[in-house]
């Protein structure tokens, strides 16, 4: 019983270090073409975070990638104490490397860093057939497929504005533009909330299933069955986490990787959001990182290639790649220390 308070008291805590992690992929371009205060973005993009949570059970009619997530490990191995440690070895070694990241302004996948982790803890403990591995694989392709994708649809709205506009007067324009980016920021914010609540939602899944194997009256057979409280409790705890705001990594995403107008703001955040809804109908958990990442190169390079800091860029690249390894071998040494006790 205490090791499943812990970890649900954990996962909530590793979503509100999401929120903070990735509260620069919502606000970090209406911050800086100046359209919001910092507070008010984060304000803003909070408030959608958790209107997601009504679109995801009212109008879309369930988790599915929350259904996804939950099935990283065979749901065999899911039962016992064992299963329930690796669960909570995972979330640890997730908020590690998540912290690590925010740190050194990294934006990270928080997605690919719980996914890595609760892989990771499972092969420790019962070896490469406990994981799902066409499930983990498809998860890791979206690494390069999530940024693609928003790269291209950025670049083909980027075009299609500009041909669209390109008699319009450029002061009355760029007016309108910033009035546009409070839309396409709430649109980001949306998809944020969706596809980053429901990771966690499926950790909290699989541990109430392991719990339910140990005959916990708080356990469940399935994700069919998981409470009411969990959705709102992880839409409720990114939502707060957004609300404290990323600074750092808000100044790589805004800044660092090419210079971004209002114009350019609006096409990122809606090719961002575009992409994320797309996933959220096919089930798979992607990273908003990657994803509003992408789209900000799509943007520069419509530009001109030389508009894209492509040295900024690979070494996100190289981060990304490394989450799930590196997440993964966390996950298992905290594993190993976590079972002598």
């Amino acid at each position: 019983m205490i090791i499943l308070i812990s970890i649900i008291v954990l996962a909530l805590l590793f979503d509100f270090i999401n929120g903070f992690h990735d509260a620069a992929n919502s606000i970090a371009t209406i911050v800086s073409t100046k359209v919001l205060t910092p507070f008010q973005a984060v304000l803003w993009a909070a408030f959608f975070n958790f209107v997601a949570f009504f679109i995801s059970k009212y109008i879309i009619g369930e988790f599915g990638i929350a259904n996804t997530v939950s099935k990283t490990v065979v749901e065999n191995y899911l039962t016992g104490h064992i299963a329930l440690m690796v669960i909570f070895s995972g979330i640890i070694a997730a908020i590690i490397w998540n912290l690590a990241t925010w740190w050194l302004g990294i934006p990270s996948s928080s997605s690919h860093t719980l996914i890595g982790g609760f892989a990771g803890a499972a092969i420790a403990a019962w070896g490469f057939d406990a994981v799902h591995g066409a499930v983990v694989l498809k998860i890791a392709a979206f690494i390069f497929v999530a940024p693609f994708v928003g790269m291209i649809i950025a670049m083909v709205i980027s075009i299609l504005i500009e041909h669209i506009c390109k008699k319009a007067n450029p002061h009355k324009a760029n007016h309108w533009f910033k009035r546009l980016q409070l839309v396409s920021s709430a649109l980001f914010s949306v998809g944020h909330g969706m596809n980053d609540s429901q990771k966690v939602m499926g950790i909290i899944a699989a541990a109430m299933i392991a719990a339910h194997s140990l005959g916990l009256k708080e356990g469940i057979q399935s994700i069919n069955d998981l409470p009411n409280w969990v959705p709102v409790a992880c839409f409720t705890a990114i939502s707060l986490g957004t609300m404290s705001g990323g600074w750092k990594i808000v100044k790589t995403m805004g800044t660092r990787i090419t210079k971004v107008t209002p114009f350019e703001g609006v096409v990122a955040e809606t090719a961002g959001a575009l992409t994320l809804y797309m996933t959220e109908i096919v089930k798979i958990p992607v990273s908003t990182t990657h994803t509003i990442t992408g789209a900000i190169i799509g943007v520069g390079a419509t530009k001109r290639l030389s508009a894209v800091r492509w040295g900024v860029t690979k070494n996100l690249l190289v981060a990304w790649i490394l989450t799930i390894p590196v997440s993964a071998a966390l996950a298992a040494g905290v594993y190993f220390v976590v079972r002598l006790f």
